[in-house]
């Protein structure tokens, strides 16, 4: 069963459920050294703002666009609509659930 939260325009924001997590997307996602520093950024489980990561790391917004859908896809990340934001956070408990360790040794 796939996730599915929606944005204020009603729109569906795709998140993989946790079993159809795949350990070789989620790698090649994380293996980009933007997407790895984003990965690193998230891991205090501060929510931020896909602007904030944009301006942290100087990123254009459609550069930033693209990286941040590649984490949700891949299920690194949950995308959260409040307003016209896109609030970001690190799906810590379903890849720990999924990939016990993995996530630990990415932000190393």
């Amino acid at each position: 069963m796939n996730a599915l939260s929606a944005s204020p325009k009603g729109e569906r924001i795709h998140h993989p459920a946790t079993a159809e997590l795949d350990l070789a997307r989620v790698l090649r996602a994380a293996g980009d050294p933007v997407r790895l520093a984003i990965i690193r950024l998230l891991a205090d489980d501060q929510e931020r703002t896909c602007t904030d990561i944009q301006d942290t790391f100087e990123l254009p917004s459609s550069t930033g666009s693209y990286h941040l859908r590649l984490l949700r896809e891949a299920g690194l990340t949950r995308t959260r609509a409040q307003g016209t934001e896109r609030r970001i956070t690190l799906r810590r408990a379903d890849l720990e659930e999924r990939f016990p360790g993995l996530l630990d040794a990415l932000v190393q």
